[in-house]
């Protein structure tokens, strides 16, 4: 059975003290404006015991919003090994990711164009600057639609739904 989104006071929740990612004020405040602005869209992790495994910057960012309650999975079945593991895969393999820079540069081009707050993506200034002059519109072709077409499914970790 896979593990439900409950809520969870924060005062309830113990941050692990072995930690190993930090957070910046900075970068907790981008957690923080993206909370406000798209709501919740990633739990927090936590044992049975309400000790954190991951989740250590949302749950900052709430305290800096003065939110009472969060979402979190209760991972209960993990031995510490695996706890401390999952710790630390949650928060590398999203850094062991690349970018595609044509699709990041067209998606960045569309969002200055509707004017959307570019604040609320993380990328810096310089980095949006870069990557609007990089942007090239060509005229698609079949191949360009066949490429992707044949992109592979993803599925999603929590829930097993693909798309």
């Amino acid at each position: 059975m896979s593990p439900q989104i409950e809520s969870r006071r924060v005062s309830d929740l113990i941050p692990y003290e072995r930690n190993a990612r930090t957070h910046s004020a900075s970068q907790v405040s981008q957690l923080a404006a993206s909370i406000r602005e798209f709501g919740w869209t990633n739990p927090l992790l936590i044992d049975g015991k309400n000790n954190i495994i991951a989740g250590h910057g949302r749950m900052q960012a709430a305290l800096k919003l003065g939110i009472d309650e969060v979402p979190v999975l209760v991972i209960d079945h993990l031995d510490d090994a695996q706890r401390k593991a999952l710790g630390l895969a949650d928060n590398k393999l999203a850094l062991n990711a690349a970018w595609d820079e044509q699709m990041l540069a067209l998606e960045v081009s569309e969002l200055q164009v509707s004017d959307f707050d570019m604040k609320l993506i993380g990328f810096s200034n310089a980095e949006i600057a870069d990557l609007s002059a990089e942007v090239q519109f060509m005229p698609a072709d079949e191949g360009d639609q066949t490429r992707l077409d044949e992109k592979p499914l993803k599925m999603c970790p929590a829930c097993g739904h693909e798309f």
